[in-house]
C-alpha cells in the first residue's frame, strides 16, 4: 500500500532531516510512525503527501509512483494534518462538498457518509456556519469527516487526537479499526504513546532522520517489562 524506498530530505545542501528512509506498509495495517521533536516525522509525512518533493528516494502509494503520476498516487490517499487549516471563510458544509467533489464522492454517497460522520463527532447541526466561527476541536472534527468521505485506501493522521473530546478520540480509533478491518490502512503518527502501543499492528521508530526500530509493538518491547513509552525513551535518549 505505501512504500518509501531510501528516501531522503537535505536541507540547505547539508543537513539531511531524512536519511534514506525505507518502509513498508501493507494493507491491513494500523501503522504508527513515531519520533521525539524534530525526528524527522513530519518532513516524512509532508513528503508522504506530496506537500514536499523528497531530494532523493521513491514514494509509491497503492503501487503509483507519487514523483511520476502524483494527481493518481494521491487519489489513494487522505490525509489529516496536525494544524487543520481550512477554507476559514466558507461553511462546513461546502467544505465538505468540496472534498467529496475532488474524490468524485457521488452525490447519493456523500449525502450518506456527510450525515454519518458530522452526526457520529457531533457537528451535523454546524455545517450551515462559517467555519471561522468553528472552535480548534470543531475544526478538527471537520478535518477529519472530510478525510474520511472518499473511503481512500490510505489514510495518513498526524497527531489527530489532538483537540478532539474523549468520546470523538474513541470513535476515530474505532473507524481506524474498522478501515483497516475492511482492507484499508492506516499511517498514524502521535505522541500519545500509550494509544499507540494499544492500536498499531506495527511501529516506526525514527530519530535525528534514520530509521531506529521498526516491528510490533511487542517486539520492539522484546519481552521486557516496560512499557512502549519507557522503550521509546531509551532508544531516543540521544536526540
Amino acid at each position: 500500500m505505501l512504500v518509501l524506498n531510501k528516501v531522503t530530505k537535505t536541507y540547505d545542501g547539508e543537513k539531511k532531516a531524512v536519511n534514506q528512509l525505507s518502509l513498508e506498509v501493507a494493507p491491513g495495517e494500523i501503522f504508527g510512525f513515531i519520533g521525539p521533536n524534530g525526528a524527522g516525522k513530519t518532513t516524512t509525512i509532508k513528503m508522504i503527501t506530496g506537500l514536499l518533493p523528497p531530494t532523493a528516494g521513491q514514494i509509491l502509494i497503492n503501487g503509483v509512483d507519487l514523483a511520476t503520476s502524483p494527481v493518481a498516487a494521491k487519489r489513494n490517499f487522505t490525509y489529516v494534518p496536525d494544524h487543520p487549516e481550512i477554507f476559514s471563510a466558507i461553511r462546513g458544509i461546502d467544505y465538505l462538498h468540496f472534498l467529496a467533489d475532488m474524490y468524485d464522492v457521488s452525490a447519493q454517497t456523500r449525502r450518506v457518509r456527510i450525515e454519518q460522520y458530522t452526526q457520529l463527532f457531533g457537528i451535523y447541526d454546524f455545517l450551515g456556519e462559517i467555519i471561522q466561527s468553528y472552535s480548534h476541536g470543531m475544526k478538527q472534527k471537520l478535518v477529519i469527516c472530510g478525510a474520511l468521505l472518499p473511503e481512500a485506501p490510505l489514510f495518513i493522521l498526524d497527531e489527530p487526537l489532538v483537540g478532539l473530546d474523549p468520546l470523538a478520540a474513541k470513535h476515530l480509533k474505532e473507524i481506524m479499526g474498522k478501515r483497516c478491518a475492511a482492507g484499508g490502512t492506516v499511517f498514524f503518527s502521535s505522541h500519545l504513546l500509550t494509544i499507540v502501543e494499544q492500536i498499531c499492528d506495527r511501529i516506526a521508530v525514527i530519530n535525528q532522520g534514520e530509521l531506529i526500530a521498526c516491528d510490533r509493538p511487542e517486539r520492539i518491547k522484546n519481552g521486557s517489562n516496560h512499557s512502549l513509552e519507557e522503550i521509546f525513551l531509551e532508544l531516543t535518549k540521544d536526540a
